[in-house]
């Protein structure tokens, strides 16, 4: 990742040299304080005891926009050992997934437990740089691991970019390219609507590093936060929400709505109203679009 500024009256570029973090505890500080924004993930508690017998401490945990609980640690730097550290907390998680509730509990409230999605516990680690050996072991294995590295960039630049999953990353991708199926509960969709749903399942993909989670009642596609959820086929459309701010676009009656103040599946505040192969065309610059900022 190379990052460049304009010169002195539109003079030459010049680089913005990045680097690394004076402490593991400012880049852990920073992304705790905007986790929503930098992850898609909704902060519950930092360096978070796991008790005598463990004897471990969690470098943060999370609940993300799907429901799926988050383990994410930091490493200043290069370190062969935050997969295995990492991977051992997301096991004490799975263990005790009553403490876990209780915590969201505290933190969200009730109606957030009940949507707590443990099918899919996923783990971030986010460091300085990462080894060909550590992307490796990621895609090999069954756990939902993302590797993120970091870069600060100046006094008040701060960029992240994953490059690794596994589980439902990519590795699962994919799989799904070779055959792409329609969300698991298709519902009353017709054939038409099932067949555009595999349409749609394949155009998301294809943008670039995705994750895909099946929820109950959608369909999930993550870059490093949700950018786009699809819910199972009605008689005659398919729903697709993005992660756009429907103020930045024109809304089209029967094609884009704002649904901000609107309760619906999945995140995202802007509806795509799907009918047929031509809606799906001209929807796809809003799929680009909300995947650029993910």
């Amino acid at each position: 990742m190379r990052l460049y500024r304009r010169g002195a009256a539109g003079n030459g570029m010049v680089e913005v040299v990045s680097r690394r973090a004076e402490a593991e505890s400012d880049v852990q500080r920073l992304v705790e304080q905007n986790m929503q924004t930098v992850l898609g993930v909704r902060f519950l508690a930092s360096e978070y005891r796991t008790g005598p017998a463990h004897g471990g401490r969690i470098d943060s945990l999370g609940l993300d926009g799907n429901g799926s609980p988050v383990v994410v640690e930091y490493k200043r730097d290069r370190d062969p050992g935050v997969i295995n550290q990492g991977i051992f907390y997301l096991s004490w998680l799975m263990d005790h997934r009553v403490e876990f509730e209780q915590l969201v509990r505290s933190r969200v409230g009730e109606k957030a437990v009940a949507q707590v999605l443990w099918g899919n516990p996923r783990l971030i680690c986010i460091a300085n740089d990462f080894t060909r050996y550590d992307v490796h072991a990621v895609r090999e294995h069954r756990r939902s691991i993302e590797l993120v590295r970091y870069r600060l960039f100046g006094a008040d630049l701060l960029g992240l970019e994953r490059v690794a999953s596994s589980g439902s990353g990519l590795q699962s991708t994919r799989q799904h390219r070779r055959g792409a199926v329609a969300p698991s509960k298709p519902g009353p969709g017709s054939a038409a609507m099932v067949q555009l749903a595999r349409a749609v399942d394949e155009t998301l993909l294809g943008l670039g590093r995705v994750n895909r989670v099946d929820h109950k009642t959608y369909r999930a596609y993550q870059r490093l936060s949700n950018f786009a959820c699809l819910c199972p086929p009605r008689r005659s459309k398919l729903l697709v929400y993005l992660s756009l701010d429907p103020k930045d676009v024109d809304l089209v009656p029967g094609f884009l709505r704002d649904v901000s103040r609107l309760g619906h599946h999945g995140t995202g505040d802007l509806e795509v109203q799907l009918r047929d192969q031509a809606d799906l065309d001209r929807a796809k610059q809003y799929f680009r679009a909300s995947y650029a900022k993910a």
